[in-house]
């Protein structure tokens, strides 16, 4: 680097500078290179991608102001999702007006300040980044800043997707009175699908009756009838089946109270008491050891004692 024009080789440098240990000496040569060769400075950063630190290697070209010069560089290592190498990309893309490119980074990788580029593109002269803004706060929970950014730039169908996807019923209120008070009724007939589910039937009635559309808003309601007269339907017939139930099961228990206790199995009689003794069986007398036919015991003989 000392003495480019005599001993500077590039393909002897390239397989020299990977061996070398001191990182230092990386930004070294990717300044000499920015300075005397800057056509082949993607191909050096290629070869020293593992060993470089990719925010430093964005600050260093941020302050050089060289980023689109390394734009090859930042698409190849974008996969490991830096936040300095997005961000950097993602003001590329702005600066280039690539809004498809910027739309394909911001899907892919998301380790960005979402809502700091969301601020700078809804002021943005072209409509298309003004759309990305709306998109990204969406993917932030703020969906009434994203409709009303879509009511602003009139953009319908991302305003009656993104209300429908909040699932928060003032938000597609509000978008159906929108479109009334702008006189805008296919919107408002096609918004009524698209939010289904969240707008209420009552309300619909009445504001399609107020504005006097009620042939826009006919094919609403028919659906919600259709749909309340098949919930009355499977109501009933739950019922049905249940009374049923009920009818069966009473009259099961009713028989069950008529039927008489009748015993399966014969009862067994007891035959004699207790203290009775058996016939033919010889009762114990006086003096006798107690069992059944047993002479007298032996005089003479210590109690407690026995043959």
């Amino acid at each position: 680097m000392a003495h480019p024009t005599e001993a500077w080789r590039e393909s002897q440098f390239k397989d020299i500078v990977t061996k070398v240990a001191n990182i230092e000496l990386y930004y070294k040569a990717i300044q000499f290179y920015l300075d005397y060769k800057p056509m082949l400075l993607n191909d050096l950063l290629l070869v020293l991608t593992p060993r470089l630190d990719h925010t430093r290697s964005v600050n260093f070209f941020t302050k050089a102001n060289q980023i689109p010069l390394v734009k090859p560089y930042l698409r190849s290592v974008q996969k490991n999702n830096n936040k300095a190498i997005n961000e950097a990309l993602n003001n590329l893309f702005i600066e280039e007006e690539d809004y498809q490119g910027l739309r394909a980074s911001i899907d892919a990788y998301e380790n960005f300040d979402n809502i700091s580029l969301a601020q700078r593109l809804e002021k943005h002269e072209l409509i298309e980044f003004r759309r990305i803004a709306a998109y990204l706060y969406k993917g932030n929970n703020r969906w009434k800043q994203s409709v009303d950014l879509c009511k602003k730039d009139k953009l319908f169908k991302d305003a009656m997707m993104y209300a429908g996807e909040s699932r928060q019923v003032d938000i597609a209120e509000d978008l159906i009175a929108w479109f009334l008070e702008s006189q805008n009724n296919e919107c408002f007939a096609a918004c009524l699908f698209q939010c289904y589910d969240l707008l209420r039937p009552d309300v619909i009635l009445e504001l399609a009756w107020r504005h006097n559309i009620m042939d826009f808003a006919m094919p609403y309601m028919i659906q919600v009838m259709r749909e309340y007269i098949g919930k009355v339907n499977s109501l009933v017939v739950k019922v049905d089946k249940l009374e049923q139930s009920e009818a069966v099961r009473s009259e099961e228990e009713q028989k069950a109270e008529e039927r008489p206790i009748v015993f399966s199995e014969p009862q067994l009689m007891l035959t004699a008491g207790p203290g009775v003794v058996p016939p033919g069986v010889v009762p114990p007398q006086p003096g006798y050891g107690g069992a059944y036919g047993a002479g007298p015991m032996p005089t003479g003989m210590p109690f407690g004692y026995s043959m």
